[in-house]
């Protein structure tokens, strides 16, 4: 009888069977793992709500990816170590020793292809599907092995933790926002997302990242009604000012006494008179404390978001902004707050400015020294830091180091400031170009 013959037996086709059907094990494990992993949780989430049981379980067993891809891999070594150990006696049996390395070779390239690049492809291309598909399994498979993924679990904690690397239990909800601000960015990269949609979006996230004192009116640009001047002067005033609400002072700018808006004013005033066929003489005895509302403070540290749920709470939205020691600072609207997410907001009454940035035909840019570091790069699509300063001429101020005079020219951060104009201490105007 042949050697050969002699060897393809009942043996050999019961191990060549298993190594099949072991690495068919290999690649479930392989395209569950990267289906499962690659996923959109927002469309399984809307096909669970249309009544998918897959997709809940997708999202159920994905809640804890530390012990899905512990229990994927547990299986997926399992049967990968099982084949090649079934292959290697098999060849060694069929070509002796010279089989050994028959068979590393052959099952690299059946793994490569069958067990991994093939239903890792599949899964990337039908994430949500695959993922739908194989999640009733899978969620058996990490109930089954769960004791010694836990044990894993516990090991691999212990030798981070010698490391200094910590498990944040809120990395998730970091990773989501990271995940929708790329996807913003990538999209608009590739033309899909509109640049406004994506500062629109991106500009909602970041409301509770930043504080009221990046986006506040100075205090220096303050408009306000001093108490002590006769009611003409007042009157004449609010006529003429851009504002409906106003602080009032008396004596000195800092003792804020209320805030007046312009329609309880001119009420009152009416009504002080006498109506229309009155007496204007009666109006010197008007007392605008009387018309006045309550201030409203606010520090200059809280978040823009919690600022904005406090103005939709007490049914305001004008705030005056004081530091630690109780100082006046600036004021914040709620307006203030909503043009960070839907860009500048005017109407007919407000005053007609000039633009904060302007582009030359050199491609320069001039800009306001008080515009925000952020607007200017929402604006431009430039990524300036704005860690250490609020505006662009806080930013040339503390790269500089000292106040910059008219026509002195500066280099950071890729880009090329030259000072255009400056009032006092104040940089009112740079012309700003990348290098």
């Amino acid at each position: 009888m042949d050697p050969t013959t002699s060897m393809i037996d009942s043996t050999f086709w019961i191990t060549t069977g298993s190594i099949l059907l072991l690495l068919v094990l290999s690649g479930f494990f392989s395209g569950s793992e990267t289906a499962l992993t690659a996923a959109s949780r927002g469309k399984l989430r809307t096909q669970a709500d249309k009544g998918s049981r897959g997709a809940q379980k997708a999202l159920d067993i994905t809640e804890d990816n530390e012990r899905l891809i512990g229990s994927v891999l547990l299986g997926n070594n399992l049967v990968n170590i099982l084949s090649a150990s079934l292959a290697t006696a098999l060849f060694t049996r069929l070509f002796g020793e010279s089989g050994i390395a028959l068979a590393t070779l052959v099952m690299t390239l059946l793994v490569l292809v069958f067990a991994e690049v093939l239903p890792k492809t599949y899964a990337i291309i039908h994430a949500e599907k695959a993922a739908a598909t194989v999640a009733p399994i899978i969620g058996v498979i990490v109930t089954l092995f769960s004791p010694i993924v836990a044990a894993v679990r516990f090991l691999v904690r212990g030798v981070l933790s010698l490391f200094g690397v910590k498990i944040d239990a809120d990395s998730h909800m970091l990773a989501v926002r990271e995940e929708i601000a790329g996807a913003l960015h990538l999209g608009h990269s590739e033309g899909i997302v509109e640049k406004e949609d994506r500062d629109r979006i991106l500009g909602a996230l970041d409301l509770s990242d930043r504080a009221i004192e990046e986006i506040m009116l100075h205090r220096s640009n303050i408009e306000m009604i001093d108490a002590n001047a006769d009611p003409q002067t007042i009157l004449q005033q609010c006529l003429q000012s851009p504002h409906t609400r106003l602080p009032v002072f008396r004596d000195e700018p800092e003792n804020i006494i209320g805030v007046v808006h312009a329609k309880d004013l001119f009420r009152s005033m009416y009504a002080q008179v006498g109506g229309a066929e009155g007496d204007t003489n009666r109006l010197m005895a008007f007392d605008i404390s009387k018309v006045s509302n309550p201030p409203y403070f606010v520090p200059e540290t809280t978040t823009l978001d919690d600022q904005m749920r406090e103005f939709l709470r007490i049914r305001s939205h004008f705030a005056l902004v004081v530091d630690e020691y109780g100082s006046l600072q600036g004021l914040i609207t709620l307006e203030d707050i909503l043009e960070e997410i839907v860009g500048e907001i005017t109407d007919e009454f407000d005053p007609a400015a000039e633009m904060q940035v302007k582009k030359t035909d050199d491609g320069q840019f001039l800009v306001d020294g008080a515009m925000t570091i952020r607007d200017l790069n929402r604006a431009t699509d430039w990524s300036l830091p704005d860690d250490e300063a609020n505006t662009v001429a806080g930013l040339v101020i503390h790269e500089a180091q000292m106040i910059p005079t008219v026509g002195q020219v500066f280099a950071f951060h890729g880009f090329r400031f030259e000072v255009v104009t400056r009032e006092g201490n104040r940089v009112t105007g740079l012309r700003i170009r990348p290098l």
